[in-house]
């Protein structure tokens, strides 16, 4: 039986199956950040194309935060017609559907603002990345309440889950790595002070958001020397378990240009979302380099993860689900007016 194609009833989803799109940013965004007509039709054929679970790409939470100028928003009221529009869309095909709420912190290369950081420290002397400013204390109550607002948006847009970005060298990962992080007050120096940002922000959204289920995305591993580390990862996911935050989408890297990265072969990231998974007892979503239904097998089975995303290969072939449905003899689950294709 297949477990990648079978229902998932837990921590307040329940998905169809348990392919989920994994949010990639599109940059098809006009410089007001509002959903087109691309967004609507890109992500209404993966719904189509029967993923049970699709997370929006990277959304700006303030508009300094975005990472291109061409990024999808959160920010503004005027935003969410456009985002309550996509989710109906994809909801009548079926599909569950999330938001991922972003910051680009350092990161960001809008011509139009400073990029901000918790410390001082530019990402790249090149590509566009500028020195950022260091966060006062009262700047960061407001970032946290940009992505409250941004939250409290994207539930009243219809989206059933939230996540939060803290993976990818973005700002609340920046505050986690003793590398980007070189604050001297309460957000910096130890492990608990690296993480306390992150945690604030989540509390936050879940204490507004209510029963909204909520995910955090981390890079496990920064791939560098004394960098943040997978055994930091399981640290901060118990605290995020703790607080009630659902689920642990595990990617790695992202946050220095000088990282040394593993080997890019199929499922070089998922050990980390089992080593979370056994360690804390949390849920998992598991990333990186998987392309086919077998290889999603291969980890719900082993362990691994609870779902799992996929990415580049959707963007390849926005009908999936149909081929994997199709080698397990389910065309029951191939979408009808498809289904001589198969």
């Amino acid at each position: 039986m297949s477990l990648l194609l079978s229902p998932y009833e837990e921590n307040g989803l329940s998905l169809k199956n348990r392919v989920v799109m994994a949010p990639m940013c599109m940059y098809k965004a006009e410089s007001d950040g509002e959903v087109t007509p691309f967004h609507l039709v890109h992500y209404t054929t993966r719904a189509i194309g029967g993923v049970g679970l699709i997370i929006v790409e990277a959304t700006a939470v303030e508009a300094r935060g975005r990472i291109s100028e061409t990024d999808l928003g959160l920010w503004d009221d005027a935003q969410v017609p456009g985002h309550q529009q996509l989710v109906q869309l994809c909801h009548e095909y079926g599909a569950k559907m999330g938001i991922q709420l972003a910051h680009a912190g350092r990161k960001s290369i809008c011509a139009s603002s400073t990029p901000v950081a918790p410390s001082a420290l530019a990402f790249s002397a090149t590509n566009g990345y500028k020195l950022p400013h260091e966060l006062s204390l009262e700047e960061m109550e407001n970032v946290k309440k940009h992505f409250v607002q941004a939250a409290l948006r994207a539930t009243y847009a219809g989206y059933e889950f939230l996540e939060l970005h803290a993976a990818h060298g973005y700002l609340l990962c920046e505050f986690l790595s003793p590398l980007s992080n070189q604050r001297t007050d309460k957000y910096g120096g130890s492990l608990e002070n690296r993480c306390a940002f992150v945690l604030e922000v989540a509390q936050a959204i879940l204490d507004a958001t209510k029963d909204v289920p909520l995910f955090v995305r981390i890079s496990a591993d920064e791939w560098m020397e004394k960098g943040w580390s997978a055994e930091e990862s399981i640290y901060l996911s118990k605290q995020l378990q703790s607080i009630g935050v659902a689920m642990i989408h595990v990617s790695a890297g992202g946050n220095n240009e000088a990282q040394k990265m593993p080997p890019l072969v199929p499922l070089y990231q998922a050990a980390y979302a089992k080593v979370i998974r056994e360690s804390v007892e949390i849920p998992t979503i598991a990333v990186g380099l998987i392309t086919t239904a077998v290889e999603g097998e291969k980890l719900l089975a082993g362990g691994f993860c609870d779902l799992v995303a996929y990415g580049r290969e959707l963007l390849r072939n926005p009908n999936f689900v149909f081929f994997a449905a199709k080698e397990e003899r389910k065309k029951a689950l191939i979408e009808p007016s498809y289904l001589r294709a198969f």
